[in-house]
């Protein structure tokens, strides 16, 4: 028994440190240094970081609603092209940025932290809200960042100034959802190999139906193919906060999810709606899509999707 314990003590001892120098990492914004700024390409964050920034306005008058959207995990801002240029040409002007970590933004592959996440769209929303006022403003999110949206609206919603927010497919499948075998070996692997990177061949998960679609974003350069083991477990950890934050979501809501989607389990997200604060002033309003994959806004039945967000604004 002696012996045994001796070996635990010495196995402890060899492998914490090793667990510590392992520890996942996290590319944290700097400090403030500049004022924030809107400008045609990118928007300058707090930190001097430039994030890549895409526009789709109406070509006459002013927008009847802003939309802010942001993109799903591996994603750029190019994921609204399509929505965003088919809502200018009904009045509502949209905005799309690459978020940290993703597209062209700096620390690509790198988790940056849920924070950082945060602050960056609550200093855009301030920014389009100067350049737009009097105009409606809403946050989309499509799957991770309908989580960053998510997680934003607990805890900001009376600062954030925005009408409603529309999540499609959020990616609320956080550790109270996810098998103990799962997140186990998702610390064990975030905090011995932190920089191996998995690229997800051979999982055969159908995102969308429109193949079109799917091969465009396997030639993308911006579109991350391999992803960091730490980026997932900080991802995973977003996910948890998005779940966590469903009961204080009292902006008006649309939540989007597709019957098909096999990228966030139906699971975590009847669990997320079942949650929804109930009372009477909140409005929320939940579509499910009999045929929708994950990637609804890109789906070869998005159409249908955009008219629903177009209608529910300007309902």
């Amino acid at each position: 028994m002696i012996r045994q314990r001796i070996i635990g003590i010495l196995i402890a001892v060899l492998i914490v440190p090793v667990l510590l120098s392992c520890a996942p990492h996290v590319r944290l914004p700097g400090p403030p240094v500049a004022a924030p700024l809107l400008n045609g390409n990118h928007f300058l964050a707090r930190d001097g970081a430039r994030l890549p920034l895409k526009s789709w306005l109406p070509t006459t008058g002013q927008p009847t609603a802003v939309v802010i959207a942001l993109h799903g995990f591996n994603d750029y801002s190019n994921f609204f092209n399509a929505p965003g240029t088919w809502l200018a040409s009904r009045g509502i002007a949209s905005y799309a940025y690459d978020q940290r970590g993703f597209g062209g933004a700096p620390g690509r592959g790198y988790w940056p932290g849920i924070d950082a996440l945060i602050d960056d769209l609550s200093t855009l929303g301030a920014l389009v809200h100067a350049r737009h006022p009097g105009v409606p403003v809403y946050f989309l999110g499509e799957s991770m960042g309908a989580a960053v949206v998510m997680v934003a609206s607990a805890r900001q919603s009376a600062a954030l100034d925005i009408k409603g927010v529309i999540l499609s497919a959020p990616a609320v499948w956080g550790r109270a959802t996810m098998p103990w075998y799962q997140t186990s070996a998702l610390w064990l692997s975030a905090h011995t190999v932190p920089g191996m990177t998995l690229t997800g061949r051979g999982l055969k998960i159908v995102a969308s139906d429109n193949i079109e679609m799917l091969r465009a974003l396997g030639r993308d350069p911006l579109v991350i193919k391999e992803t960091r083991i730490d980026t997932i477990y900080g991802l995973t950890g977003l996910m948890d906060a998005a779940l966590e934050a469903a009961p204080h979501l009292a902006l008006p809501a649309l939540i989007l999810y597709g019957k098909r989607d096999e990228v966030i389990p139906r699971e975590p997200t009847e669990r997320m709606l079942a949650t929804l604060p109930t009372k009477e002033k909140y409005r929320h309003k939940v579509v499910f899509y009999e045929n929708g994959y994950h990637m609804l806004l890109r789906d070869l039945q998005a159409k249908t999707v955009w008219s629903d967000i177009a209608g529910w604004i300007g309902g």
